[in-house]
């Protein structure tokens, strides 16, 4: 028990030795200045309002920076739109030409088709008038 009365009675001295080191430290020399923990205060007070400052700068700087890029943004975004009707109209005008060319082509193809099927309308016709020419012939009587 000798042990823990001595132990107690230790702890209890530095404490003590503590508690008054610490109100020591508060105590101020020259009652018109001011004392540790004051101006560790005031030194907390600063940081806080430098640091609220350079936060209030670093949001206006992004919110202009995000303004930037949204502009930048448009812009891009309008050129990218001009670029895509300026080869949409070409792509338009290609497909014309090539309808028009293509309808062209099929007009002659049909041409050249009536008139080969008329052509062979008019050989079998004159065929029809021979074999019925010389159906004739040997149908007459001879006189």
């Amino acid at each position: 028990m000798a042990t823990n009365t001595s132990t107690t009675i230790r702890g209890a001295g530095a404490l003590l030795l503590a508690v008054a080191a610490l109100l020591g430290g508060c105590q101020k020399d020259d009652p018109s200045e001011a004392g540790p923990a004051e101006r560790a205060g005031r030194k907390v007070d600063q940081a806080t309002a430098k640091a609220g400052s350079e936060l209030s700068q670093v949001r206006d700087n992004a919110g202009q920076q995000m303004s930037e890029a949204a502009r930048d943004t448009g812009q891009k975004i309008d050129r990218a739109a001009e670029t895509a009707g300026a080869k949409l109209d070409r792509a338009g005008e290609t497909a014309g030409q090539k309808l028009d060319s293509a309808a062209t082509t099929a007009g002659q193809k049909f041409n050249e088709a009536t008139d080969a099927a008329g052509r062979k309308l008019e050989q079998a016709g004159e065929k029809m008038q021979e074999k019925a020419r010389e159906r004739e012939a040997g149908s007459t009587p001879a006189k």
